[in-house]
């Protein structure tokens, strides 16, 4: 038992190694020596979990959707704006994730890594939330849950994208309370949207709150 914690724990060290190397540098310019070298490991303790870099890329795009688990909400569509903000505010502190991002949207990933993964799993997760949400009433009629997922998911790539490139995601909080005042208004029934909470400081709000650390 002590022996399988152990090499879970290596894996963690490695994964988020990884995660932060290829956030700072890159697909192409990140190496395994890097990431030995920040993780601490053994080349030998890698390649035990890692056939190859490739792989290795495959395991931190994978880590993504967890970071967007947050407590359940008697309002489905509150639950993904949370899931949203929280994301948001792990990016400001979480090397992992935002190696994910990166690889998710870097166009020099190669081939045999498949970097569409963590927007498939994302559109999974929120699509089956919002059909939730329209089969208990919050939703105009005239939503299509798939299509208005699709365009989630793209909207906040590029927000938390431009956010990056001109604040290094110090805004990003503000742009997604921006994003939602014009999503939700086209989807949400009008006597929901006031009490939907999509300020721009909600997911610190969420992340210091007990439910958030019983879900995480």
């Amino acid at each position: 038992m002590a022996k399988q914690e152990r090499a879970i724990r290596t894996r963690r060290a490695i994964v988020e190694a990884a995660g932060a190397v290829f956030d700072e540098h890159g697909y192409t310019s990140t190496t395994i020596a890097m990431v030995l070298e920040r993780a601490q490991v053994t080349k030998g303790a890698l390649y035990f979990h890692f056939a190859s870099k490739e792989a290795l890329a495959q395991a931190v795009l994978n880590e993504q959707v967890p970071f967007g688990v947050v407590p359940p909400q008697p309002c489905k569509l509150q639950e993904i704006v949370d899931m949203t903000f929280v994301v948001a505010c792990r990016l400001l502190d979480n090397a992992l994730l935002r190696g994910s991002v990166r690889l998710a949207v870097d166009q020099e990933t190669p081939a045999g890594v498949d970097h569409g993964e963590p927007f498939r799993q994302w559109t999974q997760a929120l699509t089956e939330l919002l059909e939730l949400a329209g089969r208990r009433g919050e939703l105009l009629p005239t939503v299509k849950p798939a299509e208005t997922v699709d365009l989630l998911v793209g909207t906040f790539t590029g927000v938390q994208l431009m956010s990056r490139a001109l604040t290094d995601r110090a805004d990003l909080g503000d742009r997604l309370a921006v994003m939602w005042a014009h999503i939700l208004p086209s989807i949400a029934v009008p006597g929901l949207l006031p009490g939907l909470d999509a300020r721009a400081d909600r997911g610190a709000r969420v992340l210091a709150s007990p439910e958030q650390r019983v879900a995480s």
